[in-house]
C-alpha cells in the first residue's frame, strides 16, 4: 500500500531548510488555533461583507474590493468540517498569495473568527498533522508551550477545478 504524501508538510520542511525558524499567522476557527506561514500572508483587516460572484465554486464566500483589485474570500469553515457561521463583527480577513500551478500568485482572503498574533516556530515543533489531527488540509503542527496550532496549506483549499471555476467568475466580474 502507497503511503499518502502531505505535500503541505513538504512546504513547511522546504521552508525550513532555508531557515531553521518558521514565522507563522496563528488566528482562531471555532475555538481551534490554525495558522498559515507568514510569508505568505499579505496583511490582516477587519471583516467586512462580501459581495456575492456568480458562478464561483462553493468555497468562495463573495469578493471584496482591496485597493481596486476583488478578492474572492475562501470559506474555510466547510473544509475543515465546520458548519457555516454570519459574519461577525469580531472576524478578520486575512489577505494571502495563493500559489497557483501556473507558478503565478492570486491574492485570496479567508475570514477567520480571529487573528491572534505572529509567532516564531523551531523546526523541531513542527510534527506531521496525521497522527495528531488526521486533518487532510493540515500541513503539520506546531507544539507550543501553550498547546497546539494547527498549519494549514492554502493551496489544499482549492482544487484545481475551483481554481478554474473562480478564474472564469473572476474574469466575468471584472469586464
Amino acid at each position: 500500500m502507497a503511503r499518502r504524501v502531505n505535500k503541505g508538510l513538504g512546504r513547511i520542511r522546504e521552508a525550513l531548510r532555508r531557515s531553521s525558524i518558521l514565522d507563522l499567522l496563528t488566528f482562531e476557527m471555532r475555538g481551534q488555533r490554525c495558522a498559515l506561514l507568514a510569508s505568505e500572508v499579505l496583511e490582516v483587516q477587519q471583516a467586512v461583507a462580501t459581495t456575492a460572484l456568480p458562478r464561483a465554486p462553493a468555497i468562495v464566500e463573495g469578493v471584496v474590493n482591496l485597493r481596486g483589485t476583488l478578492v474572492p474570500v475562501l470559506d474555510i469553515r466547510a473544509r475543515l468540517g465546520f458548519p457555516p457561521e454570519p459574519l461577525d463583527v469580531s472576524n478578520h480577513l486575512v489577505f494571502a498569495r495563493l500559489p497557483r500551478k501556473s507558478g503565478r500568485a492570486q491574492t485570496v482572503a479567508i475570514r477567520v473568527d480571529r487573528a491572534l498574533d505572529l509567532v516564531r516556530v523551531a523546526g523541531e515543533q513542527i510534527e506531521d498533522p496525521r497522527p495528531i489531527v488526521g486533518a487532510v488540509q493540515a500541513a503539520g503542527v506546531a507544539k507550543l508551550a501553550d498547546g497546539l496550532v494547527v498549519i494549514h496549506d492554502l493551496r489544499t483549499f482549492l482544487s484545481f477545478e475551483d481554481a478554474q471555476q473562480l478564474d472564469q467568475a473572476l474574469l466575468v466580474a471584472e469586464h
